[in-house]
Order: C-alpha cells, then structure tokens, then sequence
C-alpha cells in the first residue's frame, strides 16, 4: 500500500513537467475568470505566477534529469564491466534509489577499509 502511495507520488511529479501542465494553469485562470471575477486581483496574479514559476522550474530539472539518464546509459552500455541492473534504477522510487545508494556507499567504504 505504502509503494503504491509513494509511486503515485511520483508519477504525479512526473505528470507536473508535462506540457499539459500549463494548460491546466490556463484553463484554471480562465475558470475562475469566469466564475469569480471580482476575486481576480493581484493576488490571483501572484497566485498563478508562482504555480506558473513552479512549472517551468519543474520542467527545467525535469529535462536536465532526463539528458543525465540518457548519457549514463549510453555510458553503461559502452562499458562492458558496468552492472545492468543501474540501467533501470530510474523507474524506482526515491526511497529504493536511497537504499540502493547506501548500499552502495557502505560497500565501497567496507572494501577501501578491508
């Protein structure tokens, strides 16, 4: 139950850096337009502004990330000796990704100590 909460989660972000995303915003401030003129003052401004500013800023990380993934996977592919399973590690969530990093890390630190 909790992995479907969290992966809902996540795909809601996801959703927040597709282009429909705006038009949501667009659509919003139209509706209230219509419905509630005389609420739409400088505080409706801001109002849309931030979610507005929080889209492209969304959307912005989101398409970095993106080109990162598409490099480090062309970069395990080329190398041989890289392990497989870091190729997918992006459809996980951030919680597993957490894990698999510590994991990681403290087998690392075992090694150069050992």
């Amino acid at each position: 139950m909790l992995a479907r909460i969290r992966h809902g989660l996540t795909r809601i972000g996801e959703l927040t850096a597709h282009p429909a995303a705006f038009g949501i915003v667009a659509l919003y401030a139209i509706a209230w337009l219509i419905f509630s003129p005389g609420t739409f003052g400088w505080g409706a401004i801001a109002t849309l502004a931030t979610w507005l500013m929080t889209l492209f800023i969304t959307r912005t990380e989101h398409r970095d990330t993106q080109a990162i993934h598409a490099k480090i996977d062309e970069l395990l592919r080329a190398h041989g000796e890289a392990r497989t399973e870091l190729a997918h590690l992006d459809e996980k969530d951030v919680e597993e990704i957490e894990a698999h990093r510590s994991e990681t890390r403290q087998a690392a630190h075992d090694r150069f100590r050992g």
